[in-house]
């Protein structure tokens, strides 16, 4: 009997999250697009993980299962899954959840593309209690094409939203395991030096805020971010715009961290340097607040339904 390899790879690394893997698992296999296979990496859980997917494995042959003996984090987990991809594209999830169209726009988008487009990402949607906030927001200026100029001010791009070529990956690495967090900022950044992005604005991915997520473990942002500003300083700090924001990033993070000599360092750098920018920032955040807050009163008006809530 002949095997047909699938399209697409979905990676899923979990770790102690048996609770919510099967609303994302199911919102994989109810895609409209189904040549996929589905990998999911065990990153040495001790719930009933494991048990989960077998239940999952019995009705669906494309679920392939792997487990890390003990917890190699995130990074790991996604370069294991990439290591057995079979499909010419990759795709991600991670306790999230797909809206049924999203592989099929991807896919119809990048094949027919050229072949410098490596990456087609979509808009999502932040979801904290109450509050839903629509990713990437309007003050990204350029959002398809060549974006590295765009993300070196920040990351837009969530890992859970792209579908990426496997070449891409092959040709420029994997996920840098020394990254505890913004593991998905570095690839995109890395990606996006040599291919095209194409982006789809809809929220076709709902990402939950986990209480257990990294990005509130400000020492292991703050090394993270300290990481990659190590591997791209050059292009960071070319331009001072750009290095008004990491630096006022820096000094914020060092603060949360109560490394206050060094809090204090950055921001008298980010206001000695670059001060003509201070307030363009300081606008950009009274703006952001209120964005918020227009986006949260519009969800209580139950006369307005739009899915961008």
């Amino acid at each position: 009997m002949s095997y047909n390899k699938p399209k697409v790879s979905v990676v899923i690394p979990t770790y102690n999250r048996a609770h919510m893997l099967s609303k994302s698992l199911n919102s994989v296999l109810n895609q409209t697009y189904q040549n996929f296979e589905v990998i999911i990496v065990d990153d040495g859980s001790s719930d009933n993980t494991e048990e989960v997917i077998r239940s999952f494995q019995k009705v669906d042959k494309r679920i392939v299962y792997i487990k890390h003996e003990k917890n190699k984090g995130q990074s790991a987990a996604e370069n294991s899954g990439i290591k057995l991809a079979e499909g010419e594209y990759i795709a991600f999830q991670d306790s999230d959840e797909w809206l049924p169209e999203k592989l099929e726009k991807q896919i119809r988008l990048i094949e027919k593309s050229d072949s410098d487009l490596g990456v087609v990402y979509t808009g999502f949607l932040r979801i904290m209690g109450n509050k839903k906030v629509y990713v990437p927001g309007p003050w990204v200026k350029q959002k398809d094409g060549y974006i590295y100029n765009e993300l070196l001010k920040g990351n837009f791009v969530s890992t859970q939203t792209i579908l990426a070529r496997k070449e891409c990956f092959q040709r420029l690495g994997l996920f840098d395991e020394r990254l505890k967090a913004l593991q998905d900022w570095d690839l995109v950044l890395r990606f996006s030096k040599f291919y095209k992005f194409a982006f789809i604005d809809e929220p076709l991915v709902l990402a939950p805020f986990m209480p257990d997520s990294l990005s509130v473990n400000y020492k292991v942002m703050l090394e993270s971010y300290e990481l990659i500003i190590s591997k791209y300083y050059d292009d960071f700090y070319k331009d001072k715009f750009i290095a008004s924001i990491h630096n006022l990033s820096l000094s914020s993070l060092h603060f949360k961290c109560r490394n206050f000599k060094m809090g204090i360092r950055y921001l008298m750098k980010a206001f000695k340097e670059d001060l003509k920018y201070m307030e363009y920032h300081l606008r950009n955040a009274f703006l952001y607040k209120l964005t918020i807050k227009f986006q949260r009163d519009l969800q209580n008006d139950s006369s307005y339904n739009s899915i961008f809530l």
